[in-house]
């Protein structure tokens, strides 16, 4: 039996593979390539004497052993993390946060001045993805997620749910009955679809060419240049309509049923600055909720 532990470059890779259940997620995150995650997995799997994952043709699966010993490594991590935050001083006033991107560029980042103003030592990190992680990404202190119901396995709140809608630059405007001959962009893999949006007006869909991207910062690039429209939501397209750079020229609006959600690290209520930001997100929603 093992009595020392394996090396901590080989328990990080598990970590970042079980995370995206894919070698070539982990392999992006780690900047590695996906051979050498490959290695280091088999490398970790003979060092314990089991498998950690099933290689399914088109996805990795933990094993029952994987499972087990995935949020040992996690608890590990966040220790170190923790530990280390402690030593240097940092555990105060740095917080690092994590966000979808299209979230951070037209909501966070307008805002940040605003932040800054009010908690001048708070250093903030911010990360972003484009899709969001299954669990909490690691070492983040503060996530706003925009998803469905987020797994239990970490500490949710739900901060605002919120209505799509298409919308285009100012002078492209159609007939809705016209629309489905317009080019039509929208961010993939969302149940706030082109669809669903017609049908709940009692609407013929044609089932029209639709060009998806895996951000809406895609979609809504397009729209303001003029090139069609792109379904969004209040949150990230409001300030755009504010300022003029985009319209909503249909009145209906429709439910999403994504929303978006504030995960926690259990390190963050220990976390002065991880509270002040949580608090001023909070207080920001209310007051666009309120506008």
């Amino acid at each position: 039996m093992q009595t020392s532990l394996p090396p901590l470059g080989w328990l990080r890779t598990f970590e970042a593979a079980a995370r995206h259940l894919s070698f070539t997620g982990a392999a992006r995150d780690l900047n590695m390539t996906q051979s050498a995650v490959s290695q280091q997995i088999k490398s970790l799997e003979g060092y314990l004497g089991q498998p950690l994952f099933l290689r399914r043709p088109r996805a990795l699966e933990l094993t029952e052993a994987g499972i087990t010993y995935l949020p040992v490594v996690r608890e590990a991590f966040r220790t170190l993390v923790r530990g280390t935050q402690a030593v240097t001083g940092a555990q105060q006033n740095a917080v690092q946060v994590q966000s979808n991107i299209t979230f951070a560029v037209n909501w966070l980042g307008p805002r940040l001045p605003r932040f800054r103003a009010a908690h001048p030592d708070v250093q903030l990190n911010i990360f972003t993805e484009l899709w969001e992680p299954r669990e909490m990404a690691e070492g983040a202190a503060v996530e706003i997620r925009y998803s469905l119901r987020p797994s239990d396995t970490v500490r949710t709140e739900l901060l605002r749910t919120d209505h799509y809608y298409p919308v285009c630059a100012p002078g492209y405007e159609v007939r809705l009955e016209d629309i489905q001959e317009q080019p039509l962009f929208d961010c993939s893999n969302l149940l706030s679809n082109w669809q669903n949006w017609i049908s709940e007006q009692g609407l013929n869909w044609e089932n029209s060419p639709i060009t998806y991207s895996t951000t809406y910062l895609v979609s809504l690039s397009v729209a303001m240049a003029g090139g069609g429209y792109c379904l969004t939501h209040d949150t990230i397209a409001r300030d755009l309509i504010e300022r003029g750079q985009l319209v909503a020229p249909f009145e209906y609006r429709a439910q999403m049923p994504e929303a978006y959600y504030l995960l926690l690290s259990p390190q963050a209520e220990e976390t002065p600055g991880a509270v002040l930001f949580a608090d001023w997100v909070r207080q920001e929603i209310a007051r666009d909720l309120a506008g």
